[in-house]
């Protein structure tokens, strides 16, 4: 890209804004102007960006015209949205509203993008996906299961307080007061990660429905369960895969040896979030094995950082193919 781009960031004062800031600012992102947006309190905040503090504007009263690139990650009301459409802007959103428009992870599948704007899945999924799209001419697929251990960062900046509020009150032996939680997460596991419908969590629908999307496999069957985990940054996901054929071990690693955005942890050692994944921008993979009683079965555990990884970095790298497609 040898031109450069005004671009707009709703919402850049959250975790994923501030992470998606230095990331345009690490891989010298052809910015010309940055604006950064917001429809809540965080108008008159200040972020920072190439060593400017950049005052937190309103997107209601600023004028879209000259903008070439928007990422929303911040629920938008529908005339705001159709605001951004109408001022031809490409657009990526980490908002989690549901469209019409493709749902890509960038290094898994890229090829789905098409037009000028584009949805980014949950951090999990970007994990999974990067993980199992390049295994997908290896193993036919049957099914996925998985429990998905994930991160309050997920929460914003709310879970991240609550957590270390909840820690210091234990630590320190004084009365524990749940807060936007509603139950202890300090030291402890809950068995959602947030709201419920059919006793089935909001993002457990999500996160299928997204992986089916972007592995382009619509009738894979995947059984999700989302824990909240009391972990600050970092996904961690224990997998299991149910193929039509035996498992071939050896040809899964050398496949994985070579997947863009995948770190493969060799037998005996496994990746954790906080030391390996925290930071960082691969997904580690590792603990690859048969199922104990089933050769087509393949059982995995996977471990990414969700702001900078999952969040951040998947979008600036969508925003790198919108801006210079692909021949």
């Amino acid at each position: 890209m040898n031109r450069t781009f005004d671009i707009a960031v709703i919402g850049a004062t959250s975790l994923v804004g501030e992470a998606l800031l230095e990331l345009l600012d690490e891989r010298e992102f052809p910015v010309g102007k940055l604006t950064a947006l917001a429809c809540d309190e965080a108008i008159g905040q200040v972020a920072s960006f190439r060593e400017r503090n950049l005052r937190v504007r309103a997107l209601d009263a600023f004028d879209l015209t000259d903008v070439a690139l928007v990422f929303v990650l911040e629920p938008l009301a529908p005339a705001q949205r159709a605001r951004i459409e109408a001022a031809g802007c490409a657009l990526v959103d980490l908002s989690g509203a549901p469209g019409s428009t493709p749902c890509v992870a960038a290094q898994a599948n890229p090829q789905a993008l098409v037009g000028r704007q584009v949805r980014a899945p949950l951090p999990a999924v970007v994990a999974l996906a990067e993980v199992l799209a390049p295994l997908a001419g290896l193993l036919a697929l049957r099914r996925v299961t998985l429990t998905a251990c994930l991160a309050v960062s997920a929460h914003g900046r709310e879970g991240i307080e609550e957590l270390a509020r909840q820690t210091a009150q234990l630590l320190n032996a004084r009365p524990l007061e749940p807060g936007m939680f509603g139950r202890q997460i300090a030291f402890n596991l809950l068995a959602a990660s947030g709201a419920e419908e059919d006793g089935h969590g909001v993002d457990e629908r999500r996160l299928a429905g997204e992986l089916r999307e972007v592995l382009a496999l619509p009738e894979l069957p995947v059984a999700a369960t989302c824990v909240q985990a009391p972990v600050f940054f970092g996904d961690s996901l224990a997998v299991s895969l149910q193929c039509a054929a035996p498992v071939d071990l050896e040809a899964v690693e050398r496949c994985l040896d070579t997947a863009p955005g995948v770190e493969r942890i060799e037998a005996g050692d496994w990746p954790t979030a906080v030391g390996d994944a925290v930071g960082q921008e691969s997904v580690y993979v590792g603990r690859l094995r048969r199922g104990l009683h089933d050769p087509c079965q393949l059982d995995l555990w996977i471990v990414s950082d969700n702001v900078r990884k999952g969040a951040a970095l998947n979008a600036v790298q969508l925003a790198e193919l919108l801006l210079n497609p692909r021949p």
